[in-house]
């Protein structure tokens, strides 16, 4: 009876143990803020490649501008949380005007970044940032419904890679947080002959910036007379170039 007592003892313990080692984990790790600090008057810009398939999709041709992402406002999405309105600017060249062309919306939701774009509510950040902490990045997307066109993004498991210093176009930075998103191949994309499907997704966010580096790329190619790359197929790279 006795050596009974002191097993349950020792198994309390233990549990006890591995709860505070969770808890720990949870506690023990940059808060969302420091990654991604929103704060009104805050920029980044950024150098766009952007590959587009033209020729109803038997071409691609990559064109490049720049973006500028300004956090404008704090305001309240459609839940009732404070957010702030991101407006992105665009411009061909730095001689250019910048010309506003979206709005987006960025929200830490506590334990996480939401970014919400052309109406897709994106988790682009978890707690805890630790090298091997993943999440569905995805899961308030519809890529389930027969309707869909973003079937492709369904299940993408987000996860940090690296979190390290490094170099970003011409920045040296101290601590940058690498996400990889999906790095998936279909089929045999150099075979003309036969249905290939590519998706990638990674993004890195410095302390005290934000997202410093995004590529995204996503096709579809379809076989059979003059193969072609499906409507919605491109892909998207931005690299830091100045930020306040």
């Amino acid at each position: 009876m006795k050596q009974y007592v002191i097993m349950l003892i020792c198994l309390a313990g233990m549990v006890s143990i591995l709860s505070c080692n969770k808890q720990n984990e949870s506690f023990n790790t940059p808060a969302i803020e420091r990654f991604n600090p929103l704060i009104t008057g805050k920029y980044i810009t950024y150098q766009l490649d952007s590959l587009v398939y033209l020729a109803f999709g038997t071409r691609d041709t990559t064109i490049r501008y720049q973006v500028k992402y300004l956090t404008d406002s704090l305001i309240t999405d459609n839940l009732g949380r404070p957010g702030y309105r991101i407006i992105r600017f665009i411009r061909k060249t730095d001689t250019d005007a910048w010309v506003p062309d979206a709005t987006f919306m960025s929200i830490h939701s506590g334990n996480q970044l939401e970014f919400i774009e052309n109406n897709l509510r994106y988790i682009k950040l978890s707690l805890p940032i630790n090298i091997g902490h993943s999440w569905k990045g995805n899961s308030y997307i519809d890529t389930y419904s027969a309707n869909s066109t973003l079937r492709y993004m369904d299940n993408w498991d987000y996860v940090y890679t690296d979190i390290a210093a490094g170099t970003i176009g011409s920045f040296i930075l101290d601590s940058i947080a690498t996400i990889d998103q999906r790095d998936e191949i279909i089929g045999n994309p150099s075979d003309p002959s036969s249905y290939s499907e590519v998706n990638f997704g990674q993004e890195k966010y410095a302390a005290g910036i934000g997202m410093v580096y995004r590529k995204f790329f996503h096709n579809e190619y379809q076989p059979g007379g003059n193969g072609y790359y499906a409507d919605g197929s491109y892909g998207v790279t931005y690299t830091m170039i100045d930020h306040n």
